[in-house]
């Protein structure tokens, strides 16, 4: 770090720097509060989704005997996703990605020739796959605010235990020097005053004597 300047320049130069901090901090302190609120919410969506994934696999897994079965169709191509929907806002300053839905690869099948369960299977194998997807996407939201808060944290930090007690340091210090100047100057000046006082008194004694008859 650069030794400061213990001068009134450098004082006003400190003291804007503080001021300047002190206002951009709590919008910074702000920023923090939201992204953690937002890092909360998209971690009770996950743990949501996440229990709807499990029941939607055990929905699943109950057509597990029939999906062995042969067929003129495989119902697991189906499910196979072709585009994963979504849109993206603004949240504290990030571009975070919403999930708005799955575009599954075009399918066809004749129902004359395949088993009545086939159709109840393939809903339920997409619908797993949907569930899935949004997961996904809203992990992708938590690591995109989660890599902002860290980011704003860093500065937060820096505001909070450098910058800001640095400049106050530095105002202290370069305060103490010009009173310490200050208290110099005007004892040097009292002093001053003081050999300028005793000179003028010594003269009008001078003067004085010298007016005075000789005794002898």
């Amino acid at each position: 770090m650069a030794e400061i300047k213990l001068t009134k320049n450098e004082l006003r130069d400190q003291q804007s720097k503080l001021a300047q901090l002190e206002k951009y901090l709590p919008t910074l302190q702000l920023k923090k509060a939201m992204l953690q609120a937002e890092v909360h919410e998209t971690r009770i969506e996950i743990e949501r989704l996440v229990k709807t994934f499990k029941t939607q696999r055990a929905r699943v897994e109950e057509y597990s005997g029939l999906l062995t079965t042969k067929t003129t169709i495989d119902p697991l191509k189906a499910s196979t996703i072709l585009k994963i929907s979504k849109h993206y806002e603004n949240i504290a300053g990030v571009e975070v990605p919403y999930f708005e839905g799955v575009e599954f690869a075009e399918f066809t099948y004749s129902l004359f020739e395949t088993p009545p369960w086939v159709d109840a299977a393939i809903v339920e194998l997409r619908n797993l796959k949907s569930v899935q997807a949004h997961i996904q996407v809203v992990e992708e939201q938590k690591k995109a605010l989660e890599k902002e808060l860290r980011e704003v944290s860093i500065r937060v930090n820096l505001f909070e235990k450098i910058l800001i007690p640095r400049a106050v340091g530095n105002i202290k210090k370069i305060k103490v020097f010009l009173g310490d100047q200050q208290l110099a100057a005007v004892s040097q000046a009292k002093v001053a005053k003081s050999k300028i006082e005793s000179n003028k008194l010594l003269a009008i004694l001078g003067h004085q004597l010298r007016g005075v008859p000789n005794a002898s």
